[in-house]
């Protein structure tokens, strides 16, 4: 498995559905965006002009991770281009695919890669799309900020609360000394990424989970269960930790090197392993050719790093978000 430090630099890729090849995006320009309104104004307009004339509607979904980036730079576009609406909606990663790659949105969120199923069902509808890396996410440990006894868990001990075969129904089963209280587990649903990503390096299998928890899409939802509830125990990402802290409790994670606590600095930097990962967004080439999705894109990476700081994210490498603009704004290429 690659580092977090290797997956935050790697190159995004191209995705050639409807020739059935997988491309890298270096030297490969974006399709055209053809003739549209914009072609009428000249470059001595204001810009205030040229944003007043885009309109219509981008339809976004996918990742409850990626929402509060997305959305944050939904609001802040739309300041300025008032006549488009953006609909940012949370069904989580697969969710999200599942509309994707039939055609029904413009943009997926992802909080991991796109499978090959949902690449197959891309190409079997003809939808051609972009990968872009837009940030690097810890996911959190969390339990209720009253919980006393709690001082980090090992990822054995992980495996051994969330694996399918669990016993573990008591906190004592866990540690010598902690209560012999029952533990109420929470955790994200069955089509989120954070679900597919927690497995995977917890449990060994993607989808591998004992299945008696609290699950939700809605991380929120997460968060006021485990709020409310001494006895919880759950997983979600970074940014929602961050913006719940003052009623919640994270608990360090040590992977054998001793317990780290999820932070910009131990989660950019690859100690907090092996649970940090990159966080994507997928765009339909043929979306990519109206000009309201294009200039929705643009802003999202020339400001990403800022959204990225505000919602509590850890942000890329600046060389990659200028690479993502210069994949967006390259000549276009025909099917």
């Amino acid at each position: 498995m690659e580092t977090n430090n290797e997956n935050s630099r790697r190159n995004y890729l191209k995705y050639l559905i409807g020739a059935g090849v997988v491309v890298i995006v270096a030297g490969i320009g974006i399709y055209s965006l053809g003739t549209n309104k914009e072609t009428t104004i000249t470059e001595t307009q204001t810009e205030t002009q040229t944003q007043k004339i885009l309109s219509g509607t981008i339809e976004i979904d996918g990742s409850s991770t990626v929402y509060p980036i997305t959305e944050a730079v939904a609001e802040e576009f739309n300041k300025i281009h008032s006549d488009i609406r953006v609909n940012v909606g949370v069904s989580g990663t697969g969710g999200g695919m599942k509309r994707f790659t039939v055609g029904e949105t413009d943009i997926a969120n992802a909080s991991r890669p796109i499978k090959q199923k949902e690449i197959d069902n891309a190409k079997v509808n003809g939808i051609n799309f972009i990968e872009f890396s837009v940030a690097i996410d810890g996911l959190a440990i969390i339990v209720n900020k009253n919980n006393d006894w709690i001082d980090y868990l090992t990822i054995e001990e992980l495996n051994m609360i969330w694996k399918p075969e669990s016993t573990v129904k008591y906190w004592s089963d866990i540690r010598g000394g902690w209560p012999n209280k029952e533990i109420h587990l929470y955790g994200p649903g069955t089509d989120s990424g954070t679900f597919d990503y927690f497995t995977d390096v917890i449990n060994g299998e993607e989808g591998a989970s004992r299945p008696d928890y609290v699950a939700s899409e809605d991380d929120n939802v997460l968060v006021q269960g485990i709020s409310g509830d001494l006895n919880s125990l759950g997983y979600f990402g970074y940014a929602y930790y961050i913006e719940n802290k003052n009623k919640l409790k994270i608990v360090p994670v040590d992977s054998g090197k001793g317990p780290i606590t999820p932070s910009h600095d131990t989660i950019n930097t690859g100690k907090y392993i092996p649970l940090s990962r990159d966080l994507l967004i997928y765009v339909n080439v043929d979306s990519l050719k109206r000009t309201e999705v294009k200039e929705f894109v643009l802003f999202y990476m020339k400001h990403a790093e800022e959204f990225v700081n505000e919602v509590g994210y850890t942000p890329l490498n600046k060389n990659i978000y200028q690479n993502n603009i210069e994949v967006i704004e390259s000549p276009g290429q025909e099917d």
